[in-house]
C-alpha cells in the first residue's frame, strides 16, 4: 500500500494543533523551502481511519444551517394518488374512509387496513370540524368515491383535541398517536362511500 499525506486523510481544526508542543514538533520535518513537509502514513487501519474521520466530519461540519428549524407548515399539503370516479365528498357528509397514519418520518402509528392480511376496518367520519381534525375534513372534502390521497397535516390543524376523530379504538394506536399529536402526521386515505 502506497503511502498517502497525513494531511489528505486528516484536516485537523486549529484548535487541535499545537506547533509549540514537543509531539508535534518531533514529528514535523522541514521541507527544502523551510515549510513543513506533511507526514506520510505506511498503513492505517480501516477502523482508525474511519474512527478519524468521523471525528473529523463531526467537528468540521458543525453549521448553522443543520440547527435551523424546518419551517411550520400551516395548511395540509395535499397529493392526489388515484382519481377516484364517484360522487364528490362535501362539507357535512358522512363519509367510509381507509386510512394509514405515518409520522413525517414515515414511522407508522395506525391503520384501518392490516398490513398482513390486507383485511380492513373502514371507519364512518362526518365532515364536520368539531367533530373530525381539521386538516383531514380539508383532505377529503371534492374527493371522489375510489379517489386515494396522501397528506401532510401539520400540528395547527391535526388532533387539537383528543375527542377530535379518527382515533383507534387500541390503547396502544391510540397512545401513539396521541404522543405524537404535536408533529405533523401522514395521512394515506382512501374513500369509499358518500352515505
Amino acid at each position: 500500500m502506497e503511502g498517502l499525506p497525513l494531511h489528505t486523510l486528516f484536516h485537523f481544526p486549529p484548535v487541535l494543533q499545537s506547533p509549540s508542543s514537543k509531539r508535534w514538533r518531533d514529528a514535523m520535518t522541514m521541507d527544502f523551502y523551510g515549510q513543513f513537509a506533511p507526514l506520510t502514513v505506511k498503513s492505517l487501519p480501516r477502523r482508525g481511519l474511519l474512527k478519524a474521520i468521523g471525528f473529523n466530519t463531526v467537528l468540521s461540519c458543525v453549521s448553522p444551517v443543520f440547527a435551523a428549524p424546518m419551517p411550520e407548515v400551516k395548511e395540509p399539503q395535499v397529493f392526489d394518488i388515484i382519481e377516484g370516479e364517484g360522487q364528490k365528498a362535501q362539507e357535512g357528509d358522512l363519509v367510509e374512509v381507509n386510512y394509514v397514519c405515518r409520522r413525517s418520518n414515515g414511522y407508522f402509528v395506525h391503520s384501518t387496513v392490516d398490513q398482513f392480511s390486507g383485511e380492513s376496518s373502514p371507519v364512518i367520519l362526518p365532515l364536520d370540524e368539531n367533530q373530525i381534525i381539521k386538516g383531514l375534513k380539508e383532505v377529503l372534502i371534492g374527493m371522489k368515491v375510489g379517489g386515494k390521497r396522501r397528506a401532510l397535516i401539520p400540528p395547527s390543524v391535526g388532533y387539537i383535541n383528543e375527542n377530535l376523530k379518527p382515533v383507534p379504538e387500541e390503547f396502544g394506536p391510540r397512545r401513539s398517536l396521541f404522543s405524537h399529536a404535536n408533529e405533523p402526521l401522514i395521512f394515506e386515505v382512501q374513500l369509499l362511500k358518500v352515505l
